[in-house]
């Protein structure tokens, strides 16, 4: 079982963001589930699980919510240009005290 500090802590800022969507919730939804149990440690993603996952069918729509999440302090994101190799995420907790 997965520990839940990671996605308690990101509902708790979630809920005061108004910059997120709902593609936002749901592509963060998707990476919290693709991620091992150790959720501070970096993972590697399949961008077509993800996207599936998160019922995001464009590309475009895809890179965009990525991206802002990496820019409000959400996710760490290394692309890998590799078509073989997957992206690496890491999950960004920030302590609410």
């Amino acid at each position: 079982m997965k520990l839940s500090f990671p996605i308690e802590n990101f509902l708790e800022r979630a809920t005061g963001d108004y910059r997120l969507l709902p593609s936002h919730l749901s592509l963060f939804m998707a990476i919290f589930y693709y991620s091992p149990a150790n959720a501070k440690a970096e993972f590697r993603v399949c961008r077509r699980k993800l996207m599936q996952f998160s019922r995001i069918r464009s590309l475009s729509t895809y890179h965009k919510c990525i991206a802002e999440l990496v820019t409000y302090g959400y996710i760490d994101y290394k692309p890998s240009y590799d078509p073989i190799r997957a992206s690496t995420v890491s999950l960004i907790q920030v302590d609410s005290g």
